[in-house]
């Protein structure tokens, strides 16, 4: 039998600003565990904890052994190189240090016995299929999917004992990721997982939850957790549903009874007034009256907040829906509106009116350059987009074009100045940026919260896009808000070009046209698929 690798005993974290990330939250995982979760609930920073890298503000937490972290935000970091990524990058700087002349003793001490470094470097990036980089490439010419695998590559040769990884299978391809999930079926030690990965969730043997501050453990895949979590939520409804008709039949006898003690308060009036009763004994009757009518009613209104608590309680246990909720406005587009032109050296296509285009290939290929040329021309690159609207919008992979230091309101406006500042606000709510969120500072937010602000950026833009361009849109969205993407994209009029690993959601999407970049003799070359 396992022993667990990370034990939570009533844990608790809020971050300065008041927002609560665990409550009083407990766990005890072990092997391949997945954590799941919708965007902003804390998933990243739970792994945080784990890591060592925030401490808790209240309980205790376990781990037994050396921890490992794969960050979710590795394309970000553009400055490194491949060999900082495999976690090899001091070792070889004080090699190559050591080999130009240097004494320095730092050298030495960061070096170790670790002289053949450059060699083993090589050779993993080999072993992964990977040794066209070159280790002292920069992180910012690698496509996500690149970035990625050579990172998991340097934290599987590390061997940790517990190995913490947060949506690893973002901007991977179809081939690399069925390789992932080999890997991670083998992999030397247990593993904490944030994914919004179905195939790879299906592989776990635990999946945890992380909602609302607390940690429900759930045994086996995906699957066996949704087909538990469908009970418990049927039961959830079940117990709302008897909590409220309970609540309703004590409400109405409440009322009934007010009814009657105010009938019974009329007629002792009339009693009094026909002198029925008299002095002292109609005093007496008076008092007993109102005596029994506090009595009665204090009784009723006790069950009516018992059942009020109990509904309550009940309506505790209803998971609540994160779904995106926004409708695309209306770019107004004629069917024959040219928006764009992708080309290779010897074809061309044009996207034109409310056309659906999926661009495919693999890894590194050059899906994201060819998309950005859309933007920022290259006239010497073999292959070109060339805008031909006026308005396109585009959703890149890297979520890096964000004033971090302003708030999340500000940073939509940018893209809609003459929209008021209410409307703003009640369109965010459909993305699920209510209140106070939409004042936070963009560098607070999760991952997906990041991506949600990007999306709404690009989707509220005023005027409206007529081309909407998407870089692997489904990477950071919990399954929730995937449904709603895909549901605004449905309801867009406007032409449509993505580039996704995602091949579910690509089916979900209508896509009309299918374009793949696959190897040429001297490079890429665009091919029409037809599925």
């Amino acid at each position: 039998m396992l022993h667990p690798t990370t034990v939570l005993e009533d844990v608790s974290f809020a971050w300065s600003d008041g927002r609560m990330v665990l409550d009083a939250a407990s766990a005890s995982l072990t092997g391949r565990a997945g954590l799941i979760g919708s965007n902003g609930a804390g998933k990243s920073t739970l792994l945080r904890l784990i890591a060592g890298d925030l401490r808790p503000d209240a309980g205790r937490l376990h781990v037994a052994g050396r921890v490992g972290l794969l960050p979710q935000h590795l394309v970000l970091q553009a400055e490194r190189r491949v060999v900082d990524l495999l976690g090899l990058g001091r070792q070889l700087d004080a090699l190559r240090a050591i080999e130009a002349g240097s004494s320095d003793p730092i050298h030495y001490d960061q070096l170790g016995d670790a002289w053949d470094v450059e060699t083993r470097a090589a050779a993993a990036l080999a072993a992964a299929g990977l040794d066209r980089l070159g280790l002292d490439r920069p992180v910012g010419t690698l496509s996500g999917g690149e970035v990625m695998l050579v990172a998991i590559t340097g934290l599987r040769a590390s061997r940790p004992a517990l190995a913490l990884l947060d949506e690893p299978t973002n901007n991977l391809d179809t081939r690399a990721k069925g390789a992932l999930r080999e890997v991670l079926a083998d992999w030397p030690g247990s593993l904490i997982v944030v994914s919004h990965d179905l195939p790879l969730l299906r592989t776990m043997e635990q999946i945890v939850e992380l909602d609302r501050g607390r940690l429900s453990v759930y045994g086996g895949g995906y699957d066996e957790f949704r087909a538990q979590r469908e009970r418990e939520q049927a039961a959830a409804e079940q117990a709302v549903a008897t909590a409220r008709q309970v609540l309703r039949v004590e409400q109405r006898q409440r009322i009934e009874a007010e009814t009657r003690l105010a009938r019974s308060a009329r007629k002792g009036r009339k009693d009094r007034a026909n002198s029925t009763f008299i002095g002292a004994m109609a005093d007496e009757r008076r008092r007993q009256a109102q005596q029994t009518a506090g009595k009665v009613r204090g009784t009723l209104d006790d069950k009516v907040i018992q059942a009020e608590e109990r509904l309550a309680e009940a309506e505790q246990q209803l998971r609540p829906i994160s779904e995106l909720s926004v409708e695309l406005p209306d770019p107004h587009l004629g069917s024959g509106r040219r928006l764009a032109e992708l080309r290779d050296p010897d074809h061309s296509w044009i996207i034109a009116g409310p056309q659906r285009v999926a661009l495919r290939g693999d890894n590194g290929i050059g899906k994201t350059r060819l998309l950005e040329t859309l933007f920022a021309p290259a006239p010497d690159a073999p292959l070109q987009a060339r805008p031909l609207a006026e308005r396109i919008g585009y959703l890149p992979q890297r979520l890096d074009d964000l004033d971090d230091q302003r708030s999340v309101l500000a940073n939509v406006a940018s893209s809609a100045p003459h929209r008021v500042s209410a409307e703003i606000r009640a369109q965010l709510a459909g993305f699920g940026l209510r209140g106070a969120a939409v004042d936070r500072p963009v560098a607070t937010l999760s991952g997906g919260e990041r991506f949600t602000v990007v999306l709404a950026r690009l989707l509220l833009a005023d005027p409206a896009p007529q081309l909407v361009v998407l870089d692997e849109p489904t990477n950071n969205l919990d399954l929730q808000r995937v449904d709603g993407l895909v549901a605004a994209l449905n309801r867009y009029r406007g032409g449509l070009l993505v580039v996704s690993h995602d091949p579910e959601f690509l089916a979900r999407i209508m896509i009309d046209t299918w374009l793949e970049l696959v190897p040429g003799p001297d490079g890429p070359r665009l091919s029409q698929r037809w599925d």
